[in-house]
């Protein structure tokens, strides 16, 4: 009997700072779990990340640090393609001619670059406008079954799937039109200081998020001075947000549900349950940082990863520009 073939996702993170407990929580420990059922395909976004203004040196700092980071938590170039954006020549290009296929209005609705102009009103730039076709193109090159998303890329997914359909209606069966891959399991993280805000490293409140390699004494600090409220009691309750907040965080690194988290602090205060989930957090994160700073040690073996993955995702994006470069009447 013949064996199916695995069902390709893409999925995509920018080297702009470094990655949160919620980045890792709420999407990465899911990257690492999907490699055992599907056909994986994960980039560092370096292309993305220049919307807004980089400083160089920090640039390439950030693209290195990320892509280590996402081998410590789990991503086995073994299993699944692991590479920087800017390796495979083919995003730009197909970025290009997907550009001329989407409409301005269709950009202009984008909350993202409404978000992003507000933002940075001094650098209101046409790649930040364009962003959409090449995020489009990221998956499409890929010709991906499913892209993980949040609620906050929702939008990006619709804009690739309508590029995609229209591509499609022109130059028949040129893109596999991507569905949403909605994980099984996926902590939304949200802020130590603001329990209603998702936890973000943009935050200028240092205290209400927590980076991956934050330094054990930094993780406990910042959950003792966490948000709570004044019922002093641990259970999981609406209103009661903050503490709603680390029930989830405790849950995700222990794997104990709430009725056992309840149970365990009963007639115990919250600071007794903010020290609990500090050293919760700490445990998880001690081996993906001792990996992390294993592979920086051995950029000779980073670098003939990433190498690697590029050019095997260079030999499937280029099937795909091809085709669609003959599709569209260019000599390829």
């Amino acid at each position: 009997m013949e064996q199916q073939a695995k069902k390709r996702i893409y999925s995509a993170i920018q080297p702009s700072g470094m990655l949160t407990l919620g980045n890792y929580l709420g999407a990465l420990r899911n990257w690492v779990a999907m490699q055992e059922e599907y056909d994986c395909i994960y980039t560092v976004a370096d292309l993305h990340a220049i919307t807004v203004r980089q400083e160089p040196a920090k640039l390439r700092k950030q693209i290195l640090e990320t892509y280590a980071l996402l081998m410590a938590v789990g991503i086995d170039p073994e299993k699944s393609l692991l590479f920087i954006q800017s390796h495979v020549a083919a995003h730009s290009q197909l970025s290009w001619l997907l550009s001329c296929y989407t409409q301005f209005g269709e950009l202009s609705r984008m909350t993202q670059f409404k978000d992003k102009s507000a933002k940075h009103a001094d650098n209101i730039n046409a790649g930040l406008f364009s962003y959409p076709a090449l995020m489009a193109a990221d998956i499409l090159l890929y010709q991906a079954d499913m892209v993980p998303v949040g609620a906050d890329q929702k939008q990006h997914l619709e804009i690739t799937r309508d590029i995609a359909n229209r591509m499609n209606n022109l130059y028949p069966n040129v893109f596999t039109v991507p569905e949403p891959y909605i994980p099984k399991i996926g902590a939304r993280v949200m802020s130590l200081q603001e329990p209603t805000q998702k936890m973000s490293k943009s935050d200028p409140n240092v205290n209400a998020w927590v980076a991956i390699l934050d330094k054990p004494d930094d993780i406990m600090r910042k959950f003792k001075r966490a948000v709570t409220d004044s019922d002093a009691c641990v259970r999981y309750a609406e209103g009661k947000d903050g503490i709603n907040n680390l029930m989830d965080i405790y849950s995700a690194v222990t794997g104990k549900n709430y009725q056992e988290i309840e149970k365990e602090f009963d007639g115990k205060g919250y600071g007794d349950f903010k020290l609990a989930v500090g050293e919760a957090v700490v445990d998880a994160l001690r081996p993906v940082q001792d990996r992390f700073y294993d592979l920086m040690n051995n950029r000779d073996m980073l670098e003939t990863t990433w190498r690697s993955s590029a050019e095997q995702a260079e030999a499937i994006a280029r099937r795909t520009l091809g085709k669609v470069m003959k599709k569209i009447g260019f000599i390829y």
